[in-house]
């Protein structure tokens, strides 16, 4: 029997719900002569910035059991080279969901980049990063805060009239819940959930840490019982759709992930490992649904 993997998400039609993560997967364009993108419910574009960015120093990346942990800082070739050249080239190749993702460091640098990404035709969906320090907030993320995710939020909504806006929140929080609401009753159309979670090595030999920034992001398949966890509360305590994001290495895990709550699911670390994660797990997951008796992917969404 046939089944269906496709999904809707704020009236997109996704092919199936498997999309690469930002920073996981370029821009699509270093894997197309490797694969065929349009087999990908979506690909999420590396994060841009206002200006082309170098990022942090290296090392960047630490190894982990079951993950790893990137200080890679943001660098990207800037908005200008994203909406002018990224997408367009993208876009001659893919024909599924193209997702921008924003970061910024102030609340004016978010209206400007996504006013650009709103603008870009090529772009079905605005993600927007909030797990980036405040300047002229005394540096904390704007993720840590519920009234500055507001203020993102509204900003960015205020700013872009043609594409979803879907906030990625960051875990390193008290109460992610609180976060989300905010987010939501500030206009968001969507969120996606989560980004990593803060973790540090320490070279023993050396006795300084592994990275040059000290501390970075964790991710890979250790993260995905919590980021479960995340997912499941926010999607029940909010109305707007979710895309689950942390820790997926299988199509056991993207169905984990819908029957929690998530419409979508982003494939993250996995990809750094196994380039080819997506496709793979999009091809296993008929014979899943076909095992637990599912027709349609969008039947399962929030079944927990």
């Amino acid at each position: 029997m046939v089944k269906d993997l496709s999904v809707s998400l704020c009236g997109l039609s996704l092919k199936n719900p498997v999309i690469p993560a930002s920073g996981t997967f370029g821009f699509g364009l270093e894997m197309a002569a490797a694969m065929d993108l349009n087999v990908l419910g979506g690909i999420s574009l590396k994060g841009s910035t206002r200006e082309a960015r170098y990022g942090n120093p290296v090392p960047r990346i630490a190894d982990c059991t079951a993950g790893m942990i990137n200080s890679v800082g943001l660098q990207n070739p800037g908005i200008d080279v994203l909406v002018n050249e990224k997408v367009p080239a993208l876009r001659r190749l893919y024909d599924g969901c193209i997702i921008a993702n924003i970061s910024g460091f102030s609340v004016e640098e978010y209206r400007e980049c996504c006013t650009r990404a709103d603008e870009c035709e090529g772009i079905n969906l605005i993600e927007v990063n909030i797990s980036c320090p405040n300047v002229h907030g005394g540096g904390l993320a704007f993720g840590t805060s519920a009234a500055a995710a507001a203020q993102v939020t509204s900003t960015v909504k205020e700013a872009c009239h043609r594409k979803p806006v879907f906030i990625k929140l960051s875990p390193n929080v008290t109460d992610i819940v609180e976060i989300a609401r905010a987010c939501e009753d500030a206009g968001a159309d969507g969120l996606t959930l989560v980004n990593t979670f803060l973790g540090m090595r320490i070279d023993i030999a050396r006795r300084k840490p592994v990275l040059a920034n000290t501390m970075g992001g964790f991710s890979g398949s250790a993260i995905f019982p919590i980021a479960l966890r995340m997912v499941y509360q926010v999607a029940h305590a909010c109305h707007i759709p979710v895309m689950g994001c942390g820790g997926v290495t299988s199509a056991r895990e993207v169905v984990e992930m819908m029957m929690a709550g998530a419409t979508a699911v982003q494939v993250g670390a996995e990809n750094l490992r196994n380039p080819f994660a997506c496709p793979e797990i999009i091809s296993e997951l008929s014979s899943v649904m076909e095992e637990l008796n599912i027709s349609t992917l969008q039947e399962i969404i929030e079944t927990v």
